[in-house]
């Protein structure tokens, strides 16, 4: 389970997703809603999370491996 949050196969899958469709991404059509106050719709928030969910993921695992970079951990 460990493999698929590599990011070799993790920044793809976010910028793809992020990217999608080509010519009007909707990541930033949803956030426009959402800041907007008109994200109100079922499948509007649905397709934000859709769209958004990988870059979470991203996120995490950089914030955590950083982490680990910059706290030493304490030997006993």
């Amino acid at each position: 389970m460990k493999q698929i949050f590599r990011y070799r196969y993790l920044l793809p899958v976010a910028i793809v997703l992020a990217i999608m469709p080509p010519g009007n991404p909707h990541l930033l059509e949803k956030s426009g809603m959402l800041l907007a106050g008109t994200l109100q719709r079922p499948i509007d928030i649905l397709d934000l999370f859709w769209h958004v969910w990988p870059l979470l993921l991203l996120g995490i695992k950089a914030g955590r491996d950083l982490g680990r970079r910059l706290v030493p951990t304490a030997k006993s």
